[in-house]
């Protein structure tokens, strides 16, 4: 059957279809959707995991026992899972271990564009690059064979475009998965202390020459003859590209980028005068054809950064691009926001009134470092927040008293921060720490974790206590508030900056996408035209539901009572969610609740 998928959903097909039963990951852009995939299919166990670390290493044991295992994750994060990757390298695998990277060339959804083609050849496992869905779920299937008949973790890196564009796929049903589960007592393969280790890296080594030869033969490498005067080698999204482009091209299309196929290469070289590697991001593949003393064109002409075009590539070719120049058109800017009604607002609303060194971390709530809330000084990677708020507090020392927070959602602190916390009560930090706890993964898509009391296949279970865990862990002073109750919440803030010590406090409100769901979601506000005076201090909350309107532009009536005033906020009630925070901020009381 053919059907449209993208190719996270072709990689989800294609794990099932081959008899894959496992699969576990943490939700990062773009790579989500492959286990929320994988997890509507019968027959398999799919789960997120605290971090990529955990999920790489329940996958690992998956493997051990004998399944077929994925571990899924963005690009990042392979560097959390990186301590028991470059292992497994070495231990192998029993059953079958694909690991999903999927890199994010442009940065769409990222804090850095580091090409993980890299990781494969620094932990010597093999990697595969699909070009597009078809390839994705076809990849999948060679990447878990790959896995059994060399002993090994494959890695199957994709990037947004691959993960997110649709084409079609011709889908089929699964293969009869024999039960091959068992434990195998093996401490000689599995129990990494350096007299094992240094036997399994020979192993490792052997391991790579028997795919290098392998490599020569894989499908996924193929000649596509076309002019000998110009040939280009290529993988994944950027050969599209370059098809584009040049379609009388020669091309070698890599399938495997890690080991290459140097025979492969080295003949088509030979085959053609002008030779290019067209590749986003590093020169990995170019680096290796020319330390074969092959001389090829790549990163010279072809940046470094960003996603590739065919303009991009035709440009790098010829000099130009034929194109057509494309003027953009002035339109009116639409920065990212949080949405209306969130309680992120509220927290980093009040956090921006204290003047202290907000230290953030990754989700929603990083918008907060735009303005009109300007809350947030800080965010380095997941978990980062407590530990820079930490070592902030104990550099600065008297002088940092009262002025230093970290703050970190509740999906993220489960990620990385639980021990980063650890450290702040042993080391006894003098900052205060807030979890921003609104019951979800939004960022990503509304995922489940720890705290909210479902796994990703809809199962129920314990919830995780954020203000037990604060106390177990040492913190003395534990504070739980709703940070839409913003007289309070300031309240606490300065009480608790105020304190010796490390202060945590949980600020717990659910994501307003939940609570929109609801049938009995609060009526929105309006604003009495009569009462509002303009100060503006409403809009300062930046809530997208609040708007100006400006007596001039208009056309409405100026107030000769109120001469120096020039128009009024107004409510769009489609988007107001009843949230309360601009009435409260209100001096006036201008700002009232329909219906009240």
């Amino acid at each position: 059957m053919l059907e449209l998928m993208s190719g996270n959903e072709a990689i989800a097909r294609g794990a099932w279809e081959c008899g894959a039963t496992f699969g576990a990951g943490y939700p990062g852009t773009p790579s989500t959707e492959i286990l929320e995939a994988f997890a509507q299919y019968r027959g398999v166990y799919a789960e997120w995991s605290p971090n990529e670390k955990v999920g790489l290493e329940v996958a690992i044991g998956a493997a051990f026992a004998g399944a077929r295992a994925m571990a899924v994750m963005k690009h990042v994060g392979v560097n959390v899972a990186a301590d028991p990757l470059f292992t497994v390298s070495y231990t192998g695998t029993n059953g079958a271990l694909v690991i999903i990277t999927a890199d994010d060339p442009s940065l769409h959804s990222s804090q850095n564009e580091q090409d993980n083609r890299n990781y494969a050849k620094f932990a010597k496992i093999p990697m595969l690059e699909p070009a597009d869905s078809q390839e994705a779920k076809d990849f999948i299937k060679l990447a878990f064979e790959l896995s059994e008949r060399f002993d090994t973790p494959v890695f199957l890196r994709t990037t947004t475009r691959v993960s997110h564009s649709k084409s079609v796929v011709r889908t089929e049903e699964r293969s009869p998965v024999a039960d091959r589960t068992d434990i195998r007592h093996l401490p000689l393969k599995y129990v990494m202390v350096p007299v094992n280790a240094r036997a399994r890296r020979v192993e490792v080594e052997k391991r790579m020459q028997a795919l290098r030869e392998w490599a020569e033969t894989f499908p996924g490498n193929r000649v596509e003859m076309g002019s000998p005067e110009v040939g280009i080698i290529t993988a994944g999204m950027p050969y599209n590209y370059a098809r584009d482009a040049f379609p009388g091209y020669s091309y070698l299309k890599l399938g495997l980028v890690h080991p290459l196929p140097e025979k492969m290469i080295r003949d088509f070289a030979s085959r053609v005068k002008t030779l290019y590697v067209v590749e986003e991001l590093d020169p990995f593949i170019e680096e290796q054809v020319r330390a074969m003393g092959i001389e090829v064109s790549g990163k010279a002409v072809f940046p470094y950064t960003n996603e590739f075009d065919p303009g991009v590539i035709e440009k790098g070719v010829t000099g130009r691009s034929s194109a057509p120049a494309v003027t953009p058109q002035a339109i009116p800017p639409r920065p990212p926001n949080l949405c209306p009604g969130c309680p992120h607002r509220a927290l980093f609303y009040a956090l921006g009134k204290t003047k202290a060194f907000v230290s953030g971390d990754i989700g929603c709530y990083t918008l907060s470092y735009m303005k009109p809330l300007s809350a947030m000084d800080s965010c380095i990677c997941m978990g980062a927040s407590i530990g820079i708020a930490h070592g902030m507090s104990k550099a600065l020392g008297p002088k940092g008293k009262g002025k230093v927070v970290g703050v970190i959602g509740d999906s993220t602190f489960i990620h990385s921060g639980i021990t980063t916390l650890l450290n702040a009560a042993y080391n006894r930090s003098d900052a205060v720490f807030i979890i921003a706890d609104n019951r979800t993964t939004a960022m990503t898509g509304m995922q489940e974790h720890p705290a909210t009391g479902y796994t990703l296949q809809g199962e129920k279970t314990r919830e995780l206590d954020f203000a037990a865990l604060g106390k177990v862990l040492g913190i003395d002073s534990v504070e739980v508030i709703d940070p839409l109750q913003y007289k309070n919440t300031k309240e606490v803030l300065k009480r608790e900056l105020a304190k010796d010590g490390p202060s945590l406090i949980i600020s717990r409100s659910p994501c307003v996408l939940l609570m929109s769901k609801k049938a009995d979601r609060a009526k929105p506000f309006f604003t009495d035209p009569d009462l509002c005076i303009g100060c503006r201090v409403c809009l300062s909350c930046g809530c997208p539901a609040i708007s100006w309107k400006d007596f001039e532009k208009s056309g409405m009536p100026p107030r000769p009572e109120r001469k120096k005033q020039k128009g009024i906020a107004v409510i769009d009630a489609n988007l107001c969610t009843g949230c309360s925070l601009c009435a409260q901020l209100c001096r006036q009381e201008a700002i009232m609740r329909e219906g009240a």
